[in-house]
């Protein structure tokens, strides 16, 4: 796996708009965790980037939410991977990629591939994090003509998030393999990921429930048994 630079939180402090840092808020029932982010608590910071994001008790706000982020990231970017917060940071560096994916409108946070292709992949490698893994093989495959070292990036990145059950890596893995998308056609290893995949999808996740289902109906007895055979197999193997 690619090792992190060592300049990385360096860099990172650029990450954060002005007028984002200087923004509080006053909102008398987040006082203790607006507080508890101030004294620097990752997870408080963490929960009220959250909430800022989702607008989830409050009104939302991409800026406040990025900068929540943006100072975890920047806090605590070279924490060792086996830290108690670790995954936190992780999170943090990939919330921080999708807003850099798509920017924040009418604010400092402008659309940055380059950008948001550093921290799913400083997620990835450092922290082992399976969603920045599942972004960065997006980004690597997202292109019908990506180039061999992209596709084969793009490729090992998904896998690995497969593995480490990212459901939607999962999904995009059994896809490919069923259909040979740019893989040799596996289709009952394909049937399996989607499989497992459909068995964690969300309600608002309709795409990986009707890739199995066109899957299965197009899946052949012999793959199907043998997609059970290797999904019993990948149940097994977690309980051991």
């Amino acid at each position: 796996m690619a090792s992190p630079q060592s300049g990385a939180p360096g860099a990172l402090r650029k990450s954060v708009p002005a007028a984002a840092a200087n923004a509080t808020t006053t909102t008398p029932s987040l006082t203790a965790l607006q507080y508890a982010a101030e004294e620097g608590h990752p997870v408080a910071q963490f929960k009220l980037g959250r909430m800022y994001a989702a607008g989830d008790g409050v009104v939302r706000d991409d800026i406040r939410a990025f900068d929540y982020f943006s100072r975890i990231a920047n806090a605590h970017a070279e924490d060792s991977p086996s830290a108690p917060q670790a995954q936190i940071v992780a999170n943090a560096f990939v919330a921080l990629g999708r807003y850099y994916l798509n920017g924040i409108p009418n604010s400092k946070v402008k659309a940055d591939p380059d950008r948001a292709r550093e921290m799913f992949s400083y997620a990835a490698s450092y922290f082992g994090n399976a969603d920045a893994q599942y972004d960065l093989a997006r980004m690597y495959l997202k292109t019908a003509d990506a180039s061999r070292d992209d596709f084969r990036y793009g490729a090992r990145w998904l896998g690995l998030a497969a593995q480490k059950g990212q459901h939607q890596a999962q999904a995009l893995l059994g896809q490919m393999l069923f259909n040979g998308d740019r893989l040799p056609r596996q289709p009952a290893r394909g049937l399996m990921w989607l499989t497992l995949a459909r068995d964690s999808a969300g309600p608002d996740e309709a795409w990986i429930k009707e890739s199995y289902n066109r899957a299965f109906a197009k899946a052949s007895d012999d793959d199907r048994a043998s997609a059970l055979q290797m999904l019993e197999s990948w149940v097994q193997g977690k309980r051991e």
